[in-house]
């Protein structure tokens, strides 16, 4: 029963990791990486989609993105929905392909982006915090009405706060790893 429970908090754990790897793949670093506007929302066709849903996105060179269109009358639609991003990118548009240009970051700049990162593993050891939290609850409504004894309770919550503990310190991995990306000149 407490196996049970720790596997499925554990899977939750893994998830939150994954959103926080997905969400820190689109904060740019000084390199062009696809992953940038992949999950940019553009409105085309009378709905929003991710970038990725309706073009080709490639890094030909390591400053510089480039933006291939399925369909040709999307194009404004991008180059909107790039513009109105926080990433600070510039489109250029010859008709047939949108080129982005990576500038350099400035110094200001990297530390805003540091900062975001901060904020965004926060929210993930939250997310982690808020999971344990549950499962904590069940161990104790369990205890509550005789499911499990006392020192199960207490085993099943030692686990747990193993378990938290390292996901919490994945999450600071990860963090650390972007922000030394990011702040790589």
């Amino acid at each position: 029963m407490i196996k049970d429970l720790l596997k499925e908090e554990e899977t939750k754990m893994k998830k939150a990791l994954e959103a926080l790897k997905n969400d820190l793949s689109t904060i740019r670093t000084g390199r062009a990486s696809p992953a940038l506007v992949e999950q940019l929302l553009v409105e085309a066709y009378d709905m929003v989609s991710p970038l990725i849903q309706l073009a080709t996105i490639a890094a030909p060179e390591p400053r510089l993105l480039t933006i291939n269109p399925f369909d040709a009358s999307t194009m404004p639609n991008i180059e909107k929905a790039i513009m109105k991003s926080d990433l600070g990118l510039t489109p250029n548009n010859d008709g047939k392909l949108i080129r982005l240009p990576i500038p350099p970051l400035t110094e200001e700049r990297r530390k805003d982006l540091a900062k975001r990162v901060h904020k965004r593993v926060e929210e993930a050891h939250i997310a982690i915090r808020n999971i344990r939290h549950h499962a904590l609850d069940d161990l104790k409504e369990w205890e509550k009405e005789k499911l499990i004894s006392e020192d199960e309770h207490r085993r099943g919550r030692d686990q747990l706060q193993e378990l938290t503990d390292k996901y919490v310190a994945q999450a600071d991995g990860i963090g650390k790893t972007k922000e030394k990306d990011v702040m790589e000149i």
